[in-house]
């Protein structure tokens, strides 16, 4: 069997009431739930929260609900046992051990079903893979141009440049170093034995495990601030969506 899993939790501090927020005239959070809904390759779709519109939101569309305990639904909280807790619980309703695990968060719809079958074919189709992650390029952003305010006050180099290759061959040309590709979360389909080893995964999402098959996505993210609801509008509309 294999299963999607969202995780929505009901107090972000950055952007309060996201999971909800009116997209195109839909719920934020209705774009992931539909993605794996029409997914041909899962069998059930579970979405892990303590918010209770959530739950009536998930409920009508079908989306089993899965009570997020309170120890799992704070500030402190890491996906990573929020997904553990999920996969079990997902297990023991079902009887069934899972083949994969498709990991979603409810701030993040720039995902559709094709990118989920894909993912999905990637991992059946090689067995030494531990997950597949949609990758979006963000070459504005790549370590070559972060910075970092020292305790002199001063802005310096978030990273030593040594540590990116010969500082003679940097330019200003943002893609003078090559692409710079941002795990975007919007999705991740896993083999289910990664959460039963996270000390081995690649930080900071360690259920992705170390072999990972990049999905090409563009303008891919989780959102966490009002002001990125423009590039998921934008998202959504070049893959066919419209208003409500």
């Amino acid at each position: 069997m294999i299963a999607a899993l969202l995780l929505g939790r009901k107090g972000s501090q950055g952007f309060p009431g996201k999971n909800l927020a009116p997209l195109l005239g839909r719920p934020l959070s209705w774009y992931p739930m539909r993605a794996a809904l029409d997914a041909p390759e899962v069998g059930g779709v579970y979405l892990s929260t303590d918010d209770e519109q959530l739950k009536t939101l998930a409920r009508a569309n079908g989306v089993e609900v899965i009570d997020r305990p309170p120890h799992l639904a704070t500030n402190a909280a890491l996906a990573e046992d929020a997904y553990v807790h999920g996969r079990d619980e997902i297990v023991r309703r079902t009887g069934q051990p899972l083949e994969l695990l498709v990991c979603l968060f409810c701030n993040a719809p720039t995902v559709n079903p094709a990118q989920i079958s894909e993912a999905i074919a990637a991992l059946r189709q090689n067995p030494d893979l531990d997950s597949a992650i949609t990758v979006s390029r963000y070459n504005m952003w790549s370590p070559l141009r972060a910075r970092r305010i020292g305790s002199d006050g001063l802005v310096h180099p978030f990273v030593d440049f040594e540590a990116l290759g010969d500082p003679t061959t940097f330019s200003c040309d943002r893609d003078s170093q090559g692409d710079a590709w941002f795990a975007d979360v919007a999705l991740t389909v896993i083999r289910p034995g990664n959460l039963d080893h996270l000390e081995e995964g690649v930080s900071p999402q360690r259920w992705m495990g170390k072999n990972i098959h990049p999905i090409y996505n563009e303008a891919g993210l989780d959102i966490d601030y009002p002001w990125q609801m423009g590039q998921l509008e934008w998202w959504l509309k070049a893959h066919g969506w419209k208003e409500a």
